[in-house]
């Protein structure tokens, strides 16, 4: 029989394992929502009216910390802060995309955590071209009074691809 000093010691060792569960479940959920809301700029005319792009702009920046980081690579360009983070988004540089985010790989630390999540993309260009974009994106998070946050998020590009091409001949 166990005593009560291990019994307190498995509960706090459950605790410890409920906790990041639910932390993982939650980024996840930080995730699929910053996908949704990023998705949300664009309806199948192009982008939204300049009001609805103003307000998904500040619902995606309230997904960072107050000085959190989004880095778009090279392409995209990187800023810091939510003020700057909502004008990023405020000027798409594609008139569609589509984020498909997959395997979450998520390590949670107390109230910090990382994730690589894989990305695949429909996406539609200014000039009505379309192409694939896939690559990875590297995530710190925090939480903060409770809710967990982007604190940054680095995208890496691995190809783009034209549709009608596919991307055989991008990685020959």
């Amino acid at each position: 029989m166990p005593t009560l000093d291990e019994l307190a010691a498995e509960v706090a060792a459950l605790r410890r394992r409920a906790d990041t569960t639910e932390a993982v479940l939650e980024i996840q959920a930080l995730k699929a929502r910053y996908g949704d809301l990023v998705d949300q700029r664009f309806s199948s005319g192009g982008v939204v009216d300049h009001a609805a792009l103003e307000r998904i702009a500040d619902q995606v920046a309230a997904l960072f910390t107050v000085d959190g980081v989004w880095d778009g690579g090279p392409g995209l360009g990187r800023v810091r802060g939510r003020p700057a983070i909502a004008d990023r988004l405020r000027a798409p540089t594609l008139t569609f995309s589509r984020h498909l985010f997959m395997k979450p790989r998520i390590e949670v630390d107390g109230d910090r955590a990382r994730g690589r999540w894989d990305l695949l993309s429909p996406c539609r260009r200014w000039d009505g071209s379309s192409y694939w974009m896939c690559g990875f994106e590297d995530d710190e998070y925090l939480r903060v009074d409770g809710l967990w946050l982007h604190e940054a998020m680095t995208l890496t590009t691995v190809f783009m691809s034209p549709v009608g091409e596919g991307w055989t001949k991008i990685l020959a």
